[in-house]
């Protein structure tokens, strides 16, 4: 049975200041025995408790840097958690990164099953499906072509085909996807819309504010990695709204 239940989460990324050092800069710190580099702790989410169930679509509001991505991500096995208890259960499909797992020297053919095993795929399953994808893709003869030559447009028709060509029970989504010509952005609206019907769950980023109680019954609003509500999608953007509406008090 699909469901994501999250206690406490909580990602602290450890990163140096500075990228490299010049020899001298690093002799003196070894001389005074002191780092001249030091190590920052970046809290990306804190605290963050959540129960997703079977059936539910969940969207996920919020600022840029409020740390949306970074929990689809940690949802994704992307990143692991530093703090708390995190269970995923159910078959994970993810469209965030889409060219993720292309080898570049390959033809468009031989990525379809690269990228396919990484979602869970096996060499029966992609042989059935294959040609599906290659059809929806709509590259015909650029198949045979290394994708290293493949326009960015091709690459992500090529991507979003092989990506959505799964039946997910968990479905994670960050932003909605601008693939292709128009008339190739209205097969992909459409595809998207029978993954969300198929998935047992689903959880989606996004910073359309619009589209979230088209598609979500839930909506959660996160803050600088802290999740300050959650609840009704009307409910949570109406309170979302009304903070980022309210007037900065200025220091005393």
């Amino acid at each position: 049975m699909a469901r994501i239940v999250l206690d406490k989460i909580g990602l602290t990324f450890r990163v140096r200041q500075r990228t490299r050092l010049t020899l001298k800069e690093f002799l003196v710190g070894q001389m005074f025995r002191r780092s001249i580099n030091p190590i920052l702790k970046v809290h990306a989410l804190s605290g963050v408790n959540l129960t997703v169930e079977r059936g539910d679509r969940l969207g996920v509001i919020g600022h840029n840097g409020a740390g949306k991505s970074t929990l689809l991500k940690t949802l994704a096995g992307v990143y692991q958690p530093t703090h708390g208890k995190m269970i995923v259960d159910g078959r994970v499909s993810s469209l965030f990164d889409l060219a993720l797992g292309f080898e570049f020297d390959a033809t468009g053919w031989e990525n379809i099953a690269y990228r396919s095993y990484l979602q869970g795929e096996t060499p029966r399953t992609v042989r059935d499906k294959r040609q599906a994808i290659a059809d929806f893709s709509e590259l015909g003869d650029f198949l045979n072509t290394p994708v290293r030559y493949y326009s960015a447009g091709m690459l992500v028709r090529l991507a979003f085909a092989i990506a959505t060509s799964i039946d997910p029970e968990v479905l994670l989504i960050d932003e909605v996807l601008s693939v292709g010509d128009l008339a190739f952005q209205e097969k992909a609206r459409a595809r998207m819309g029978e993954m969300v019907d198929r998935a047992h769950l689903m959880v989606m980023v996004t910073h359309d504010l619009e589209s979230v109680p088209k598609v979500c019954n839930r909506a959660v609003w996160l803050d600088h990695g802290h999740m300050m509500m959650e609840g009704p999608t009307d409910e949570v953007i109406a309170a979302y709204k009304s903070s980022a509406a309210a007037p900065v008090k200025a220091a005393a």
